[in-house]
């Protein structure tokens, strides 16, 4: 890893954050500017041009009560000016009789042109989903404990647009910042923390898909882990839990992000939030907690040295998972093991 991959991670991040802001606001503008010109996708309903779904997607989110995709979990490989990367979403959908909270991931990849980093083709994944039925709150006028509150909404209506055009022509008038120069300690921390984000993301990839191998190579020999079902060193952890995910679970999705991490030299801590979602038995279950980690350095990799989960809250409910209906041509599914498609992602470049 070095500069060139950092600066990378930065554009492809903002694009991915781009095109869930697009779908959000039904603005096709900023949903098209995610894409290059001749990008292509496969959401399952549909199958062909980028350009084609924007407009499909702006046109349908228009007339919709407020929606948020929470994109997190983002790991991105890059060669050159090519990239490829997997990143997790939660999807809140509201209709008038149902919540829906759609758990997914996008398999997506990436081109450097003209300076931009943009998508040039993404894969939905559905990996399970969460219906209950509605009990948003919404006053009208948008009135919480005597404040007002903004709410979100669609296109020009949405509080948080008229916000953020304020922001940027209140800011205009300010002289260009020089560019920094990079202070080698600070550039090393930088990428020492992007390392550390992709033992987070592999660490839920590989228990999410069920893979042992892929979960024992994020630990270092003599690590240990704490999570409650299974407490041992890390190679003992990769084996028992997995083994139990697979036996037990229908799916379990991970989801991080707040992540905190110091770097000192060849040493690092993290606090991950992470909310995690599982059928079990007819059970949907729900986990919110922190990964709390230390890593070492040694001869150049970073690996957890130790790893304890602390649990904050969690919920139960009968199962409301879903594969027909809404979800029927949603038809590219996630899975345990190498049937599920991110490994064929993965080894594309």
């Amino acid at each position: 890893m070095g500069p060139h991959e950092l600066i990378a991670r930065n554009g492809i991040l903002n694009a991915l954050a781009i095109h869930s802001r697009g779908v959000d606001r039904a603005d096709l503008n900023l949903l098209s500017a995610a894409y290059h010109p001749q990008a292509t996708v496969d959401y399952g309903f549909f199958k062909g041009p980028a350009e084609t779904l924007c407009t499909i997607l702006a046109e349908a989110q228009k007339p919709t009560l407020p929606t948020l995709h929470r994109t997190s979990n983002a790991i991105i490989r890059v060669k050159g000016e090519q990239a490829i990367s997997e990143s997790y979403v939660i999807a809140y959908a509201e209709e008038v009789n149902v919540q829906r909270f759609i758990l997914g991931r996008y398999l997506d990849r990436h081109a450097c042109r003209d300076g931009q980093w943009r998508l040039t083709h993404r894969t939905y994944v559905l990996d399970g989903n969460a219906n209950r039925s509605n009990a948003a709150e919404r006053a009208d006028p948008p009135v919480l404990h005597d404040n007002l509150t903004p709410y979100g909404g669609k296109g020009a209506s949405d509080a948080g647009r008229a916000m953020l055009t304020y922001y940027e022509a209140s800011s205009r008038h300010l002289q260009k910042a020089k560019p920094m120069t990079a202070d080698p300690a600070a550039l090393d921390a930088a990428i020492s923390r992007m390392a550390i984000h992709d033992l987070v993301t592999a660490y839920c990839r590989g228990v999410d898909r069920g893979d042992a191998s892929l979960l024992a190579s994020i630990f270092w020999e003599d690590s240990t882990v704490i999570s409650g079902i299974v407490n041992g060193s890390g190679a003992q952890f990769a084996e028992k839990i997995t083994a139990y995910c697979t036996s037990n679970l229908g799916y379990c999705f991970h989801s991080v992000s707040n992540e905190w991490i110091e770097v000192s030299g060849n040493h690092g801590v993290g606090e991950h939030y992470v909310i995690a979602h599982m059928t079990s038995s007819g059970t949907d279950v729900m986990t919110g907690g922190r990964y709390l980690d230390s890593y070492e350095r040694r001869d150049g990799v970073w690996k957890i040295k130790n790893r304890t989960f602390v649990s904050d809250w969690n919920t139960h409910h009968p199962t409301t998972m879903q594969t027909d209906g809404f979800y029927a041509p949603l038809d590219t599914r996630g899975s345990f093991g190498r049937g599920d498609p991110i490994y064929d992602h993965w080894a594309s470049l």
